[in-house]
């Protein structure tokens, strides 16, 4: 019978906002969609495959850009927002556009507001309705970043 080689163990991530210079041989990057960086515990995959742990310590939601680890002989972590599937909305007149936001902020709708235009996760009934308000609806992939709750919590 042929022996397997054992799996290797994930690498357990306890500490967040580390600072420092960036390993020569480089960072491991953990790719996550905006409702993965609210989530502080649980398994990951790192762009090249490595299999990690989040036990983090509670807090707000992990930043695009941040910095994990386990140990100081263990590699970094950099956090970094995935590309997910979005809606782009616009319109000439700013007004229209500040209503949208107005009337999605009511259905809690998470957002990421720029100076003329919104961005908002891929939903059909949203696209239809933003359409039908007489607003440009786009569609395309890009990592998502919205904005924050009045509290300081992420939507």
């Amino acid at each position: 019978m042929a022996s397997s080689a054992p799996a290797a163990q994930p690498l357990v991530l306890r500490q967040r906002g580390l600072s420092g210079p960036v390993p020569a041989d480089g960072a491991l990057e953990l790719a996550l969609t905006a409702e993965e960086r609210t989530r502080l515990r649980g398994q990951r995959h790192t762009r090249c495959g490595r299999e990690l742990l989040l036990q983090l310590p509670r807090g707000g939601a992990l930043e695009p850009g941040e910095w994990l680890g386990a140990t100081a002989e263990a590699p970094l972590v950099q956090v970094q927002a995935a590309a997910e599937a979005l809606i782009q909305v616009r319109s000439v007149d700013p007004l229209p556009l500040l209503q949208a936001a107005y009337h999605l902020g009511n259905r809690h709708v998470a957002m990421e507001i720029h100076p003329a235009e919104l961005r908002l996760l891929a939903d059909p009934v949203l696209a239809h309705l933003l359409e039908h308000r007489g607003l440009q609806v786009g569609h395309l992939q890009a990592p998502f970043r919205p904005e924050m709750g009045a509290y300081g919590h992420d939507h």
